[in-house]
């Protein structure tokens, strides 16, 4: 496998970027209706954390972390790096010492559809990492792959420069040039979210808010009394 490693890609702008991060993994992803969440099997190996960064793309060889030394180099201050496998793989392709490198140059996080290992080291040091798998497994260096390339992860795709904004929830992908439009669209979602809040902690059903009693009744459900369910015969 040969590969190229790309230099200098455009990249969403820094204030937008600190605009998302304002915001939730969830709340992102339903504010762009529902897009560019990235697969669910990418699980934090902290909690409590949220990130927001611009994606440093990594193309590697199952079990092979050589691309990975390549893309230190490549990355800065407020990036994050996504790292996946040309097929499945669950090996330990990154540890304490990459992000050691990695914080030295500002980088943000990981997300890496493959496995990490150290990863108490990575707690301690504060370096937070989303993975498909932990494992101790080691890796070599022999396989040529490809930097700040497009790249899929479960079918999304990532592309150098992306916004990628990762928590407790999962990671949402946001193409660069859409990163100002999705803040502001985030920013509306959670006025909305706001104002239902508050109509909760009053009282209000979410079956009268958002309208639902007349969509059950389209769809047929009726209500009915313990007693004339028990009748029927439905309830023995």
């Amino acid at each position: 496998m040969s590969g190229v490693i790309v230099t200098g890609p455009p990249k969403a702008a820094a204030a937008d970027v600190e605009a998302l991060a304002g915001y939730g993994v969830a709340t992102v992803h339903e504010a762009m209706g529902r897009t560019g969440l990235l697969p669910a099997r990418l699980r934090p190996i902290q909690q409590g954390v949220r990130v927001a960064g611009t994606a440093v793309t990594v193309l590697s060889w199952p079990g092979d972390n050589l691309m990975i030394h390549a893309a230190v180099e490549q990355c800065g201050a407020g990036d994050i790096l996504v790292v996946t496998t040309t097929s499945p793989s669950t090996d330990g392709m990154f540890g304490e010492l990459f992000a050691t490198a990695l914080m030295r140059r500002g980088v943000r996080g990981l997300v890496i559809d493959a496995g990490v290992r150290d990863t108490a080291e990575l707690r301690a040091l504060g370096f937070p990492a989303w993975s498909a798998a932990v494992s101790a497994q080691g890796t070599v260096k022999a396989t040529g792959g490809s930097v700040n390339v497009p790249v899929a992860l479960g079918g999304r795709l990532v592309r150098p420069g992306d916004v990628i904004l990762a928590d407790d929830d999962g990671v949402v992908v946001i193409p660069r040039e859409k990163a100002r439009e999705a803040a502001a669209a985030s920013a509306a979602r959670e006025a909305k979210e706001a104002a239902a809040r508050a109509a909760f902690q009053e009282g209000q059903l979410g079956l009268d808010r958002y309208g639902l009693r007349d969509r059950l009744a389209r769809l047929g459900v009726t209500y009915t009394s313990h007693e004339e369910y028990a009748r029927d015969g439905a309830g023995a």
